[in-house]
């Protein structure tokens, strides 16, 4: 560009000579930016890797912990209701930085954002792995799940703002398929470090495993990945950000903690108090909208259909995983009294299953067949409940591993069909500038519903339990529990496929790739900045 600006800066009209060189050096010029096309390319795809590591790095760490709670109880000394905020600190404080972190993102830039949370995140991995106590344990946690609230949002931010609409499908396709790999991936990490017990540390090596893995995303993402944020200037909306997280601790403390104090009163108040919180924060946000433009929420994402019926299904999807994944742990542990490798090699199934469905599902046959196809994973899902409440109430005690291949394998052929292409569902309508808000809002509901569903854990799972079992009657109680816990199950799996309904025939990464759009190219976006 800069031979073409000075060939053309020349006062004397050009010689053939001169306009000869001039189409030659703009011939070369051309030539070099074709063959430095490769590079960009090459390095938008390495930062894909780099952010979906990241990504696989917080769904490990989210179910990790559960399949190693025996070893913490015993060897850290932890009590019940600590161990309740083990888990449910992380939760908690990932719910209520979620949407704060898209929107620092698109502040600060996403790229920025995104290392702050992975630096901090690996930090209070290594905190929570030499952690001298379970209270230093439990804040530790919490830490995390601050941390990964600021690195999350921006997977799905750079993604949105690195590739082309026309790349997306294959993406998410990708995308979906590390969710299914890390869901159950954890488990089977938590029990394989936990029984080889490295150097004698017990359970502290499900959490150290972290610092390798986070110090080289931090290091290559600061390298390829681009910078990119909003357009226009944004600021923090303080307000928006303090109603938002008093509204989710009001709801999610009550629910974590409820049984263990018995149900107070002061719970229901608490969680009917939330509702009026977040009344108040959809007023002030709309206030926030008119003054300057620059609220936490965008309440206009809600007009776009794709992504406020898509919203609706992954919060209520949400709350089925978090029923399901805590209370299968429990009873294949607790109830059959497996080892925590059994436990979680008996999941492999249910990880291939989703990762190859995932994939099948967007390149393959939401193309032909649209939002039939996540409805039919909703079914597919929820037929795969029920073969699994047939045959754990068939066998009782007795089942074994691979006798809940075949259920856990139709659970995870649904469950593939659906998370893909919902998360392209939801996101590729949304305008580019409103990326990292949009991405909070997906992760924030989807918590929350993870964390509705680890609250009724406590009335659908512990509440058939008797508060005293003898030894025998342990085993008993946890499979009749299990059995009732998967009716739940099923039955939200039935709610989903109705909200199904409501979403889009065909899924919006197939609008803008359409066939019969502008011919595929590598979109230069206007809010990359170097």
């Amino acid at each position: 560009m800069s031979t073409s600006g000075s060939a053309a800066g020349h006062d004397q009209p050009q010689t053939t000579d001169s306009r000869a060189r001039t189409t030659d050096s703009r011939t070369t010029a051309a030539t070099s930016t074709v063959l430095a096309a490769p590079s960009p390319d090459r390095a938008r795809w390495l930062a894909l890797a780099i952010v979906m590591t990241a990504a696989f790095m917080d769904l490990v760490d989210v179910t990790i912990v559960n399949i190693a709670i025996p070893s913490i109880q015993r060897n850290a000394g932890a009590s019940v209701s600590q161990i309740q905020w083990i888990t449910a600190g992380y939760a908690l404080a990932f719910a209520a930085g979620l949407i704060t972190g898209g929107r620092l993102g698109d502040i600060h830039g996403r790229k920025r954002l995104f290392l702050v949370g992975v630096g901090g995140f690996t930090l209070a991995s290594a905190l929570c792995g030499f952690a001298a106590n379970p209270e230093m344990l439990v804040a530790s946690r919490i830490l995390q799940g601050g941390m990964a609230a600021l690195m999350v949002p921006q997977v799905l931010s750079i993604v949105h703002a690195t590739f082309p609409a026309h790349e997306r499908g294959k993406v998410f396709g990708m995308f979906g398929a590390v969710v299914g790999l890390g869901a159950v991936s954890g488990p089977l990490l938590g029990a394989l470090l936990t029984e080889w017990n490295l150097f004698g540390l017990e359970w502290r090596p499900i959490f150290l495993i972290n610092l390798p893995v986070g110090v080289l995303a931090w290091i290559l993402g600061r390298r390829f990945i681009s910078e990119s944020k909003a357009p226009k200037a944004l600021k923090l909306d303080l307000v928006g950000v303090s109603l938002v997280s008093l509204g989710l601790l009001m709801l999610l403390y009550p629910l974590t903690r409820g049984r263990e104090l018995g149900w107070p009163l002061w719970g229901y108040v608490c969680m009917a108090g939330a509702l009026v919180v977040f009344v108040g924060l959809v007023s002030y946000e709309k206030r926030k909208a008119a003054r300057d433009g620059s609220p936490l929420i965008e309440l206009s994402l809600f007009r776009v259909k794709s992504f406020a019926a898509g919203i609706a299904v992954q919060t209520v999807f949400g709350v089925a995983l978090g029923i399901f994944f805590l209370v299968w742990t429990l009873y294949m542990q607790i109830g059959l009294g497996w080892s925590p490798l059994r436990a979680g090699l008996t999941g492999v199934p249910f990880s291939l299953a989703v990762s190859t469905a995932a994939g099948m599902s967007v390149q393959k046959l939401v193309p032909r067949f649209g939002r039939k196809v996540l409805q039919a994973g909703a079914l597919v899902m929820g037929a795969g409940v029920l073969l699994y409440l047939w045959e754990a109430h068939r066998y009782g005690l007795a089942i074994a591993s691979w006798q809940m291949a075949l259920p856990l394998v139709v659970m995870g052929v649904g469950m593939g069909l659906i998370v893909a292409p919902l998360t392209d569902a939801v996101l590729s309508e949304v305008p580019r500038e409103h990326a990292g808000s949009a991405s909070g809002l997906i992760n924030t509901v989807q918590q929350m519903g993870n964390a509705l569903g680890l609250g009724l854990v406590s009335v659908v799972f512990f509440g058939e339990i008797g508060d005293r079992l003898s030894p025998a009657q342990v085993g008993p109680a946890f499979v009749h529990a299990f059995q009732h816990a998967l009716w739940w199950v099923a039955g939200i799996m039935g709610a989903i496929f109705l909200l199904m309904s409501a979403l889009p025939k065909r899924p919006a990464q197939h609008v803008e790739g359409a066939a019969d759009a502008e011919p595929p190219m590598v979109e230069k976006e206007p809010e990359l900045v170097s």
